[in-house]
């Protein structure tokens, strides 16, 4: 019988997995399962582009996986039970469950109103396509000299204050941030964004917190109230509450514990990646939520997935940082280099080059999704018995 392998989520990370088992393993030996909500890819690294009316390149992932082997299941995943390996899944032929051998977990994660009143109901946010088409809409509905104010002063942010910004000029953007703009950041880097920020006339409200959300502004701890006709809120990410609701070991926040193979401690026929997974990085430092790491995880999760089906080596990607491309708008970047584990350099790029790098990754990245099969194996390893499979691991962990 085929070793039935269940892909859940079809983002950067689910995607890359599910073609990179296609090109390592046999089609005869293997059934591989893609499970998506939508019927095409989105590029959430450009989510903040969607919302201030930019057009987006469809790329529908029945055309992306077509003769690859994956078979694409539309339909939004309810329900996973690791104790007797089956998924609930919901589509438009109504409630399905598919049963695996071995499950890749890549449900990733979504907005995180932090528990603030008012959040859920008034704020708009940028981690689904949804959340950025309803974002569109409302931006595309105001006249000129209203305000938008963005809360939260990471990446996400950051890119989303500057591109709503420099699309729409005639807006007031404000952004509240519970550090300093950029802290993260080298001095060169820090400066830049600095720059960028009083060009485009974007105010900024540091060392500030959000208490509460209302229809026309936000209030911070310190009593003030900033004017929001639109609020985007981008203060962090919370992971899919699926994973918490099985008995996988997971932590706190419901990312699934896994080890250096990104495959689960407490269940070794579950793998998860990319923001679901708890996964250590260099200096043993947990690996933060970002297309980054997303992609390193994949490729781990994958490559170990098949060594353990062909009584393969088990592989070592090196899981490491080499810098963070922040978007400044269309016209402007900032390439901030780092080391191993993250920490700022004093190197930076910056500009039009540091735009232009950025678009290139972002290309690079939806390339990578868009043609699962490159690179292929002219001859892909055939999966052994599971006795031998045993035997082989048992020998490479001695």
């Amino acid at each position: 019988m085929q070793h039935r392998i269940v892909v859940l989520g079809a983002g950067y990370t689910g995607a890359v997995a599910a073609g990179r088992l296609a090109r390592r393993l046999r089609p005869e030996d293997v059934a591989i399962t893609l499970v998506n909500p939508e019927p095409d890819f989105v590029e959430r690294v450009r989510l903040h582009q969607l919302a201030v009316g930019q057009s987006l390149k469809p790329r529908p992932l029945a055309g992306m996986f077509a003769g690859t082997g994956v078979e694409l299941r539309l339909g939004r995943v309810t329900g996973v039970d690791v104790d007797r390996r089956t998924v609930a899944v919901t589509g438009a032929d109504g409630p399905r469950e598919l049963a695996y051998d071995t499950l890749v977990y890549a449900l990733g994660s979504g907005w995180n109103d932090q528990g603030v009143p008012g959040t859920a109901e008034h704020a708009e946010q940028l981690a689904s396509r949804p959340g950025a088409l309803r974002l569109r809409e409302r931006l595309a509905a105001l006249d000129a000299g209203r305000p938008v104010v963005v809360v939260g002063g990471g990446l996400t942010g950051v890119e989303a204050a500057t591109e709503i910004a420099e699309a729409r000029p005639d807006l007031d953007v404000a952004l509240v941030a519970r550090v300093g703009l950029g802290d993260w950041l080298s001095p060169k880097g820090r400066g830049h964004l600095r720059k960028v920020f009083g060009r485009l006339g974007i105010t900024v409200h540091e060392h500030a917190a959000v208490t509460a959300v209302e229809a026309d502004r936000v209030t911070l701890a310190d009593g003030t109230a900033v004017p929001a006709a639109v609020t985007v809120w981008t203060a962090g990410f919370a992971v899919h509450p699926i994973a918490a609701a099985t008995t996988l070991e997971v932590t706190g926040e419901g990312q699934i514990v896994v080890d250096r193979t990104m495959r689960s401690v407490s269940h070794p026929d579950v793998y998860a990646i990319g923001d679901a997974a708890m996964a250590m990085g260099p200096g043993d430092k947990p690996l933060r939520m970002s297309c980054a790491s997303g992609g390193f995880t994949a490729w781990q999760a994958a490559d170990a997935v098949a060594a353990r089906l062909t009584g393969g080596r088990l592989p070592k990607v090196p899981i490491r940082y080499f810098n963070q491309c922040i978007s400044l708008g269309r016209g402007e970047g900032l390439i901030q280099y780092v080391t191993a584990d993250d920490r700022a350099v004093r190197a930076a790029l910056t500009g039009r080059l540091a735009a232009r790098y950025k678009e290139l990754v972002c290309k690079g990245a939806a390339w990578s999704v868009a043609n699962p099969m490159f690179g292929m194996p002219t001859r892909r390893r055939r999966v052994v018995p599971e006795p031998a499979r045993v035997s082989a691991e048992a020998t490479a962990s001695a």
